[in-house]
């Protein structure tokens, strides 16, 4: 049956697909769906929030990376989804949206921001390569685009929960945008001098260790990419579980072979990196020139199953670092818990089960702030999703979110709060610290059928419903897939569609 809905999905798809973007494209906004029902429900519910400022310790700044809060999908190194910057609050919502005139343009699901405030996003596309693109963030106008490689090899079995190739990307010191791509590359691009395309700086080719595709097989594709605190770039690959790191300087590559799967990006600190499989949890450093293994950690709950919303049979999540020398990350136990290890060691401090059993999972990072002696973790629950026709036909995921605290030293974790109300598929939500916002896009059940999304606003402190806005109808358009929600330096959210990026801000 999954089979079956999965070749009607990606036929679908490429009936839509066009042309890929070119530079300068006039702003379109995204359509419905062809054949979208209508929904009678309203604009906006709720009300406009007042600020309520949350304490905590603000994350290292990674030297090689750009400012926090503008270098990653997951906000900085340390991977925490959460803002020092205020999102809207609520008042005359305004949403903006470009589809860049192609249907089906790519999802940009990272999104980043250099010194001057404008979008840089990676978009991968369901056939064909990605697209680096640089927005005009007020206007969403199209600055300047490249088309990266497209994958090697067969299709993968579900693209919609494929991740290579740009699906992680950052932006460093410099503001040079350095992606993973599909030719086992990792580059460093800056805009040209026409201001409309994008030159490549530098290239360090991963061949030597990763296996190329063919038309039978996929290849160890890439994942993800960071660098350390002293430049190196880090990486680990989907496949095999390869883990590595290129000195920029000499461009000698270091790596070893795990064999279990990574499908998520990684954690970076000032100590090393930290990774977790769907075996275990590891911490690797540089020390003797060469990938260094400071511990793993199998200490984590795994059924051995993939729950609908989940990737693989392993950890949904990116680790999360915590003030005080904490990691964390889900497990895949049922119940599924939110785990805490001690960063030095390794060693499990404590975990607690979220979700219903039978009904829990998550392929997001948590939402991590607090200070060294209590914090925070936010989980969004994930379970029934596998591709976009899964919340079809006016249906939707389980609900919702889960607050858990962490006292000093991860002695204790405690649920504080649980929303069993709000869905979000698939999102990676975020936290305001200035306002004291969780930042979702839901997806309501409808009595009529109609496929309607919305941005939501979650009280941070109990967990309830602030407002939501309608932000557009369709199973594919209006689905973000795995994309992440990013408060941009302007105050706005962005969020990256099947149908194109979409923003929305407070108006006057």
């Amino acid at each position: 049956m999954e089979t079956r809905r999965h070749r009607f999905v990606v036929a679908a798809l490429l009936g839509m697909l066009t042309l890929p973007a070119t530079a300068a494209a006039t702003v379109t906004p995204i359509p419905p769906d062809n054949g979208a029902i209508a929904t009678t429900l309203p604009s906006f519910s709720g009300k406009a929030w007042t600020a309520k400022k949350i304490t905590a310790t603000a994350p290292p700044q990674n030297p090689s990376m750009a400012p926090n809060g503008r270098s990653n999908l997951h906000n900085d190194s340390w991977m925490t989804d959460a803002y020092w910057r205020a999102g809207p609050l609520g008042k005359n919502l305004v949403q903006t949206t470009n589809n860049f005139g192609l249907g089906l343009p790519g999802l940009c699901a990272s999104i980043t921001f250099d010194t001057q405030g404008r979008v840089v996003a990676v978009c991968p596309t369901i056939i064909g390569g990605p697209t680096l693109r640089m927005l005009n963030a007020t206007t969403l106008d199209q600055i300047a685009s490249l088309s990266l490689p497209p994958r090697e090899g067969p299709a993968s079995a579900n693209i919609f929960q494929d991740f290579t190739g740009g699906g992680y990307f950052f932006l460093d010191k410099n503001d040079h945008p350095v992606v993973s791509t599909n030719d086992r590359k990792i580059r460093v691009y800056a805009l040209n001098s026409a201001g409309t395309s994008f030159d490549t700086l530098a290239t360090y080719d991963l061949s030597g260790v990763l296996s190329a595709g063919s038309d039978t097989v996929a290849g160890e594709r890439l994942s993800s990419a960071l660098p350390d605190w002293a430049g190196n770039i880090w990486f680990v690959s989907m496949t095999n579980g390869k883990v590595g790191w290129v000195n920029t300087s000499t461009g000698a590559v270091h790596s070893v072979t795990l064999n279990e799967e990574i499908e998520n990006s990684f954690m970076v600190s000032s100590d090393g990196v930290y990774i977790v499989s769907d075996k275990a949890l590891y911490h690797f450093d540089t020390a003797g020139n060469a990938v260094h293994r400071l511990w793993r950690s199998v200490n984590y709950g795994n059924t051995g199953k993939i729950k609908p919303g989940q990737v693989d049979a392993g950890s949904g999540t990116t680790p999360t670092m915590l003030p005080g020398g904490l990691v964390a990350i889900t497990d895949n136990a049922d119940p599924m818990n939110v785990v805490v290890y001690k960063a030095s060691t390794g060693a499990q401090t404590c975990k607690v089960p979220v979700f219903t059993k039978g009904a829990g999972s998550t392929e997001n990072s948590l939402i991590g702030a607090g200070t060294a002696t209590s914090s925070m973790l936010i989980v969004e629950n994930n379970y029934g999703y596998v591709n976009p026709y899964y919340v079809g036909a006016g249906s939707t995921t389980k609900p919702g979110f889960t607050r858990i605290d962490v006292t000093k030293g991860g002695k204790t974790c405690k649920v504080k709060w649980k929303n069993t109300v709000d869905s979000a598929p698939t999102v990676v939500p975020k936290l305001s610290l200035t306002n004291g916002l969780v930042y979702a896009f839901t997806k309501a059940k409808t009595a009529n059928h109609a496929d309607a999304w919305f941005w939501t606003a979650i009280d941070a402190s109990t967990g309830k419903k602030v407002w939501d806005k309608f932000a557009g109808v369709g199973i594919l358009n209006f689905n973000n897939n795995y994309a992440g929600i990013h408060i941009g330096p302007n105050g706005s959210l962005f969020l990256g569609l099947i149908g194109g990026v979409a923003t929305l801000r407070d108006g006057s």
